[in-house]
């Protein structure tokens, strides 16, 4: 019997150790929702191109989180954040176009809409190595729908280096400078 029972916690425990990679993988992001409506509707107050993809980026945030928003603090509980990635437009040979400042020239086709969400209490399910705050991602179509054949590790691996700045690299001081306007 105890044999049978030490076999029963090892295969457990066995079960266990591979469930919890998935398990934290992508615990809570299906509460990030597509914010609809997010082009007319939230503050845009960023672009910025990746030229080695060949895409230029779109950020926005609710205007919400924008008004209540110190130039000092955190962001606010409740802060939606949107990257919009956008394919630049290619010329011969698959190079990039540029406008007459070196910049990418945007198209209108949508290669994927990332948003960051914050909330009271969210993030707490994941280890310390990998929280990043109160912050959850998800990575959506440009239809709305959601991307699921990949997780969201990339996003809390790149951005937890940026505790400092609330785990944003470019929203802190694009709203410092736009509220010192």
């Amino acid at each position: 019997m105890a044999n049978r029972n030490r076999w029963s916690y090892s295969l457990m425990a066995v079960l266990a150790g591979f469930a919890l990679p998935v398990l934290t993988a992508d615990a809570g992001t299906e509460d990030v929702a597509y914010p609809k409506g997010f082009e007319t509707e939230f503050l845009r107050y960023a672009t910025k191109d990746k030229a080695d993809r060949k895409i230029t980026r779109f950020f926005y945030i609710n205007r919400d989180a924008y008004e209540t928003a110190k130039a000092d603090a955190p962001l606010p509980y409740g802060t939606v954040l949107v990257m919009e990635d956008h394919k630049a437009r290619l010329g011969a040979g698959d190079a990039p176009v540029l406008d007459a400042d070196g910049a990418l020239l945007p198209t209108d086709a949508v290669a994927g809409v990332f948003v960051m969400e914050k909330r009271q209490g969210w993030g707490a399910q994941y280890p310390e190595a990998t929280r990043n705050g109160e912050w959850e991602y998800a990575w959506f179509a440009a239809d709305g729908a959601r991307r699921t054949d990949k997780t969201m590790d990339r996003c809390f691996e790149c951005h937890k280096p940026q505790a400092s700045s609330d785990y944003t690299f470019i929203t802190m001081d694009a709203l410092k400078r736009l509220k010192a306007k």
